[in-house]
Parts: C-alpha cells; sequence; structure tokens
C-alpha cells in the first residue's frame, strides 16, 4: 500500500496525477562526495526508505537520527500510456534544505528551501520506457543562513529542540499537463462585495474560464482571454455564503483552460482590525489559539495519515480552541485544506530557529523561501495572519546589531505580496514599527503575577509590569520603543505547564514549576486563561501547547494525542465570553 496516497494539494487538483511516494532506493552520503562519486548514475542505490517519511523517522524505515548533511533517493518512473504529448510536471512537497533532481542522469534543477513546494517540468529529460528519478537532498542544520525551525543543533533533543528533518519529508508526485496549461493561479475574496478576483499565470494562448459553485448549484462564472501569461478578472457571486469560525462553508470552484482543468475551492470571509479587536467578515472574533508544532511521534515533521492531520484538528477543537498558532514550520497543504473545511483559524509561521541573524548573508535565501510559502498559500481562507520570525531577542547571537532590516525587509515583502492579511514582524520577540500586532511571550506560572501583569488595560503599564519575569525583563525598553497605542494586543504564548504523564522521566522538561496535582494543573489554567480573557485590550491568546512533543511535556494531550485530563473542563473555560468581544 502506498503510504499518505491522497492528493497532496486539494486546491489545485488534476485528474492526471500520479503518486510517488512508497519504496525508494535510498543512501547516506556520509563524505558528502556522492556527486563527485556520480550517485546520479548509480543503477542501484545501497539502501532502501520509505517516501514522503524523512530518514531520522521511524516510518522511514530508516530511522538515523544522527546529523545527515547529504542524502541520496533513487526509483524508477513507469509513466502511463495515455500520458503522450503535452507536459510532465514533477512536484515536491517538501525537501529539506537544498535538493538537486537528476532524470536519467541528467541534471534537472535544484530548490533551496527546506519547508515550501516546488516542481520541475521534466518533459524534455523523459525518454520511451523506464526513467531513472534521482535526488540529492543538502542539509546542514547548523548552516545559520537558512531556518531549521525547532530541529536539534546538538546531538540530540533537548528542551524545545527536537529531532531533525533531512531530505523529502512531503509528497512527491507526477502531473500530466496539456501544453497550453493553468501554472498558478491567485484568489482574492471580497466578502463584503460577495465577489472573487482571480489571477492566473498559464502558459499558451486561450480562454481562462472559472466556475463556482456552492454545494453544486452554480454561483458564479468569468471568461478571460489570455494572449500573455497573466490574466486577471473579478467575478460575481449570485449568493454570499461566508467562511466563519466552525464552518468552512467553501465554494467549489473549476477552472478551465483549453484542455486543462483543475479543481479547487475557496473561502468568502475577510479579515480586519476594528481598533484592537479582530474582525472576521466584520464581526469581533477572539482568537482562542493553541500552539501547534506539527510534530508526529512516528513521522516526525510528516503526519502518519490524512486521518492523523484531521484529528490534530478535531482535538484543538475539543479543548475548546478555534484555531491554532502553526509554530516553526510550514505545515502541510493537506493539513490547511483541513482547517479550511473546518472553519479553523490559523497563523502561518516559517521556521527561522537556527538562522544567525548577524550576518546579512541569511536575507537573500530568507526573503526568496517566505515569498514562496505566502505564494503557496495565499488562498487558504483558514490563514488569518502571516509571522515571519519568532522570538528575535537582543540577547541571542544578533548582539548589538539586532539587524532589524531583516526582519523590516519580511515585513514589507509579506505586505507587497498579501495586503489582505496582518503581519507580525517577530512573535514574542524584538519588534520593529513595521509590524501590525504588538504580541508578547510570558512563562509566568504564578496567576496572582500574571494577573498583576496582564489585567492592565494600559499597554505601556502591562510592558513595564512584565519586568517581573526575569526571562522578559531586559526587554522592556526596546518592546515600549516599538509599540504604538493604536496596535492591537495578544499574548502568543503563555502557560507550557509542565505535566508529565510517565513520572520519573529525567528528560521531561517544561516552563517553570510543575503542578503537584491535577487539580492544580486545571486551577493554574483556569487562572492564566481568565486573566488574559478578561483584559477588554486583548483579542486573542495562544497556549503552549496542545500536545506534548518529545521530552516538552506542556501539552494538553500526550505526544500520542491521548488527553491528560477531562477536555470538557479546559473546554468550558476556553469558550468563555471575552471581555473585547462586547
Amino acid at each position: 500500500m502506498i503510504p499518505r496516497n491522497e492528493h497532496p494539494n486539494p486546491q489545485k487538483e488534476r485528474r492526471e496525477w500520479m503518486c510517488l511516494n512508497g519504496e525508494w532506493e535510498f543512501e547516506i552520503d556520509k563524505s558528502v562526495s556522492g556527486t563527485a562519486r556520480r550517485l546520479f548514475e548509480k543503477e542501484h542505490l545501497d539502501g532502501k526508505i520509505t517516501v514522503p517519511f524523512c530518514p531520522e523517522s521511524v516510518l522511514s524505515g530508516v530511522g538515523d537520527t544522527d546529523f545527515l548533511n547529504s542524502v541520496w533517493y533513487r526509483r524508477d518512473l513507469d509513466l502511463p500510456e495515455n500520458w503522450q504529448g503535452g507536459r510532465v510536471l514533477l512536484h515536491f512537497g517538501a525537501v529539506d534544505h537544498t535538493a538537486t533532481i537528476y532524470l536519467n542522469g541528467n541534471k534537472v534543477g535544484t530548490h533551496s528551501g527546506g519547508f515550501v513546494s516546488f516542481t520541475f517540468d521534466i518533459t524534455n529529460h523523459l525518454v520511451e520506457g523506464k526513467n531513472s528519478l534521482c535526488v540529492c537532498a543538502m542539509d546542514d542544520t547548523r548552516d545559520g543562513r537558512f531556518g531549521s525551525g525547532k530541529q536539534s543543533l546538538e546531538y540530540g533533543s533537548h528542551h524545545c529542540y527536537y529531532t531533525r528533518v533531512t531530505g523529502i519529508w512531503q509528497t512527491v508526485w507526477l502531473e500530466h499537463v496539456p501544453e497550453a496549461y493553468i501554472k498558478s493561479f491567485k484568489l482574492t475574496p471580497d466578502a463584503e462585495n460577495g465577489t472573487l478576483t482571480l489571477e492566473a499565470d498559464v502558459r499558451g494562448s486561450g480562454t481562462l474560464t472559472a466556475k463556482a459553485f456552492y454545494e453544486g448549484k452554480p454561483m458564479g462564472e468569468l471568461s478571460l482571454k489570455a494572449g500573455a501569461n497573466t490574466v486577471c478578472g473579478t467575478m460575481a457571486l449570485s449568493e454570499k455564503h461566508l467562511w466563519e469560525v466552525g464552518n468552512g462553508r467553501l465554494y467549489d470552484l473549476t477552472l478551465t483552460f483549453g484542455e486543462d482543468t483543475v479543481s479547487s475551492y475557496f473561502g468568502l470571509r475577510s479579515v480586519a482590525f476594528d481598533g484592537k479587536r479582530f474582525l472576521l467578515n466584520g464581526k469581533s472574533v477572539y482568537q482562542r489559539l493553541v500552539l501547534d508544532q506539527g510534530m508526529y511521534k512516528d513521522g516526525i515533521y510528516t503526519a502518519p495519515s490524512d486521518e492523523a492531520m484531521q484529528n490534530d484538528i478535531r482535538i484543538s477543537l475539543a479543548a475548546g480552541f478555534n484555531g491554532a498558532r502553526l509554530h516553526q514550520k510550514v505545515f502541510e497543504q493537506r493539513f490547511l485544506y483541513h482547517c479550511d473545511k473546518a472553519g479553523y483559524l490559523v497563523w502561518g509561521e516559517y521556521g527561522d530557529w537556527g538562522i544567525d541573524y548577524t550576518s546579512l548573508e541569511c536575507l537573500p535565501p530568507f526573503l526568496s523561501e517566505w515569498r514562496e510559502i505566502i505564494e503557496r498559500d495565499f488562498n487558504h481562507p483558514a490563514i488569518i495572519g502571516w509571522c515571519p520570525t519568532n522570538e528575535v531577542w537582543p540577547t541571542q547571537k544578533v548582539g548589538d546589531k539586532k539587524r532589524p532590516e531583516v526582519r523590516e525587509a519580511l515585513y514589507h515583502l509579506t505586505k507587497a505580496l498579501d495586503p489582505t492579511r496582518p503581519c507580525i514582524d517577530a512573535s514574542g520577540g524584538k519588534h520593529t514599527k513595521a509590524n501590525d500586532i504588538f504580541d508578547v511571550h510570558s512563562y509566568v506560572q504564578d496567576t496572582a503575577q500574571f494577573d498583576a501583569i496582564f489585567s492592565n488595560t494600559d499597554t505601556a503599564a502591562m510592558l513595564n509590569a512584565m519586568g517581573t519575569d526575569p526571562k522578559m525583563n531586559a526587554t522592556i525598553t526596546f518592546r515600549l520603543g516599538a509599540y504604538t497605542k493604536k496596535q492591537p494586543l495578544f499574548v502568543s504564548e503563555y502557560g507550557g505547564i509542565k505535566w508529565d504523564v510517565n513520572s520519573g522521566n529525567a528528560d521531561a522538561w517544561g516552563y517553570g514549576n510543575a503542578p503537584r496535582t491535577e487539580e492544580e494543573f486545571i486551577e493554574r489554567y483556569r487562572g492564566l486563561t481568565n486573566t488574559l480573557l478578561d483584559n477588554p485590550s486583548m483579542f486573542g491568546f495562544c497556549y503552549t501547547q496542545l500536545y506534548d512533543t518529545e521530552q516538552e511535556v506542556n501539552g494538553l494531550y500526550t505526544y500520542d494525542r491521548k488527553p491528560k485530563f477531562d477536555m470538557e473542563i479546559f473546554r468550558e473555560i476556553n469558550i468563555r465570553k471575552a471581555a473585547i468581544e462586547d
């Protein structure tokens, strides 16, 4: 059985596609000499691996958790007989970090960026009969030019750093398209006016037709003549069905360009701020978020099944959250599809940890990959904000330079690519003036101390009070310097309460002192969360975290998604009406 053989991108689905997951030949290139040894010409590699699982994972069948700076993959391709004519596209969901693709011993191309999808047209490299596909993945986690998220820079996992991920970790697939085809498209809904704006990049000339449906009923149609590569137009929708929290209400969308047909979907919704209130479709919505790191016990970055991704949304909803901060990782498009369907709010974030901000060498690859991320995920209605960096502190490697120009460049790029969503320049860390939202992180465990800080409705007073938290003490000056009173505010990390169901685990880690009893845990959670719900200046919170991640045991669920407590208790705490919703 082919693992993870569901279509990886329901927003851009064609009939003629082939999943390449399953058994591949595999070899670890310890000396990083594979190119010189011309491994791309070998008839067979030495080992086996199950794609799309990374070689560090159990599900890959390899399970090597050492530093793997270079790995090679190989498999034969047998194309369907009816794939004659047209173009053949090779898609990779993600390869960490730099992938070089060879077909029949010839180099097809190279892609750099471990979190985002990429495609090569391999038509001109194909031969009749069997074709040999080879992939080399280079991944130096300790190279400060690239983000590695929470992958450990030490040999083993520790604290909030986890097992590394190397090479292919999302689905690989082939697609057959006509000579004239739709390369990409951007969908911008207008909830107030009931319209959808379509911008498409096409190859060839002809007429692009878009048809929208809701539950099978026609909602609108648009035809655009393409004389150049780019076409743009706006479709009026006959009925408005709004995408809301808890109800995705997705429209189906069919795009046709000559002989090419693409199935897609969109959600009709708007996001904005009215003062400090977050508005979804013009209505105040409190963001009850939870930190989700997208990690799995047996697959690490890769969910073992489509059901496992859906389950992560279900267990979050069961605990009373209405969304998640997708943390230090770019999630699979399939996961975002399930968020879209569920009406589940999510923040898109880059895994920037590991970057050495003292060197501006990080800027070109960062800007390039972040651009690809926004372009890939722009059409997902569930994404209600962007966050390119997390906790950039003056006490880190950045030293006195701090490199605000990096974060400012990332902010302005984000807004140029997507003016429809807010952007946080550096979540919980060193904010610049180029920032839409002022967010903070706090892991104060004492509920009285937490309340003394975050019950302040005057934000300047609240930030000054954060000086009682040793982690935050050195950051107050620059916090106040970057803050403007009109900015929306939320605590985007808090809690992190340690609760180890395997008592006596020496490696177990969490924030602060652990509660002694379940009752103490619940009351601490209640006290911290009530403070944030009762502050009329805050539009949301984000609790750390949904489930344990390796040795970090501050989840409400265990790493294998078993509830540690009665989730109905947390649901009742979380869904209580927030002061800002009045």
